[in-house]
């Protein structure tokens, strides 16, 4: 072999052995960021979650940091908590990647809030580039769809980013902890996929199980449901075909395209109903023509008021049963208020009767669009909610069924 050829050997053979020992370099740096990465997430979260479990979210990652905010991380002496994760893509740059929250139920804020307002708004009403209004609003649920049963309910309930797992704290637990909690593991980015779905349904369920374990609750959790979580709807149907939840008002009101000049829902988005389930709603909305058509009829002053091309009339059920009825609530005047079992009432946007279900309370409310509450006759809204509360108080064998009185039903300004 002629000393060329020796010296070219030789420098292959130590450039070799240099990028060998380059990627065992990058290999252990890897791990000691992934490592730091867990401890972060592990520190800010409290120790409730699995950081390899965080880590493996969004296909997986070697570099993560926790928000350096205190209000950011979670304190479980402080059961109204969140802690918020993100995925370190390269130097200096952070994307979304998870928030966990805890909340136990107390005498001083709802845990189940009602929000008949902006937060409540299940519609957005721009487009993907948040400049015009959508032609369709309520065609798709985007910003608040239904949340769908974790098996037969009991456990909790999910979306597509976000799985809500629910402990409630039963004889022998500590004097101080809360009769009820709600851990949310959510996931902080766009086109969640199958796989994380399950992932943030384990993640939540742990830390509900750590959590109640800490703090003294003594609870028993439902397994996961078998397999992957199917994804949850958003896009409204005919409400000439509704089921579900939402059965109720095809079975009384789907004929019935207006009253009094003014249309009714004609498109629905239900949840599938269970017996054992804590917590059942019911999207119901106007299509966008019917509604200008509604507008366009409206003496002048008060056409002034509603600008058709923003505005969308949507309405939605709520019923709570056993210890999530006792924690239903509602913010009025920049106040919270609790809604007590077994007591009715109302505010401009919000109607809610009570009942007994199974021995335990229970608490039925209906709101809506302001506008679109305002649009309706009082006898048309009454008509509405005790088609509504008839419906599931008879199908879930409820008794002692209160309503408001007709005069909870009037319009503070009919249009």
């Amino acid at each position: 072999m002629g000393t060329g050829w020796i010296r070219l050997w030789r420098w292959t053979a130590w450039g070799g052995i240099g990028l060998s020992l380059y990627a065992g370099w990058l290999t252990v740096d890897d791990a000691r960021d992934r490592a730091s990465s867990e401890r972060k997430i592990s520190t800010a979260c409290d120790r409730l979650v699995s950081p390899a479990e965080v880590m493996d979210l969004r296909g997986g990652m070697i570099r993560a940091t926790a928000s350096t905010y205190d209000a950011d991380r979670i304190d479980t002496h402080k059961l109204s908590s969140s802690c918020t994760i993100y995925k370190v893509p390269g130097p200096g740059q952070t994307v979304g990647l998870f928030t966990l929250s805890v909340r136990g139920s107390s005498a001083s804020e709802p845990l189940n809030k009602i929000y008949n307002d902006i937060l409540g708004d299940p519609f957005y009403d721009l487009d993907a580039g948040g400049r015009n209004a959508k032609r369709d609003i309520t065609a798709v649920a985007d910003r608040r769809p239904e949340p769908q049963p974790l098996g037969v309910g009991t456990l909790g309930w999910y979306n597509n980013w976000y799985t809500m797992v629910r402990a409630e704290c039963g004889p022998g637990s500590r004097a101080t902890a809360p009769r009820l909690l709600h851990v949310m593991a959510r996931a902080d980015y766009e086109d969640v996929s199958a796989a994380d779905r399950q992932r943030l349904a384990r993640i939540a369920r742990s830390a509900t199980e750590r959590l109640a374990s800490r703090i003294g609750c003594r609870t028993r959790l439902p397994a996961l449901p078998d397999g992957s979580l199917p994804e949850a709807p958003s896009a409204l149907r005919p409400a000439r075909a509704a089921g579900g939840s939402c059965g109720w008002f095809a079975r009384r009101f789907a004929g019935r395209a207006q009253v009094q000049g003014k249309p009714l829902p004609d498109r629905v988005l239900e949840v599938p109903t269970r017996s054992a389930n804590p917590v059942e709603g019911c999207l119901l909305a106007v299509s966008p023509e019917p509604m200008r058509q509604a507008i366009s009829r409206l003496p002048e002053k008060k056409r002034e008021l509603v600008r058709s091309d923003l505005t969308h009339w949507w309405m939605r059920t709520v019923s709570h049963f056993g210890s999530e009825a006792a924690a239903v609530g509602f913010r009025d005047l920049g106040k919270d208020q609790f809604i007590k079992p077994g007591t009715v009432g109302h505010n401009r946007t919000l109607w809610w009767a009570s009942s007994v279900c199974a021995g335990q309370p229970a608490v039925h409310t209906v709101f809506s669009d302001f506008t679109y509450a305002d649009s309706l006759d009082p006898q048309t809204r009454s008509d509405l909610f005790h088609a509504y509360v008839d419906d599931i108080t008879k199908r879930r064998g409820c008794t002692h069924v209160k309503y408001p009185a007709m005069k909870d039903f009037q319009n503070l300004d009919t249009f």
